[in-house]
């Protein structure tokens, strides 16, 4: 499964919005939906974020990390 789909199954395990998500990650709405539409991937710093997140919902966070090294963007 590709980070898009991975980062979009997060957060729907979470029960969250697109809005919810980036409010918990501390990041705008447009980013989460750009990740999960595959037009852009988060930076170190947005992983750590997400990390964070994943830790404290009990979610497993490698699948998403694996997926994110080699998830390549297509312009």
């Amino acid at each position: 499964m590709g980070f898009p789909k991975e980062i979009k199954r997060i957060r729907q395990r979470s029960f969250l919005t697109q809005q919810e998500f980036a409010n918990a990650l501390g990041v705008a709405f447009s980013t989460v939906n750009r990740w999960e539409s595959g037009r852009s991937k988060p930076n170190l710093k947005a992983m750590k974020s997400i990390n964070t997140f994943c830790v404290d919902n009990n979610i497993p966070y490698e699948v998403l990390e694996e997926s994110w090294f080699d998830y390549k963007i297509e312009k």
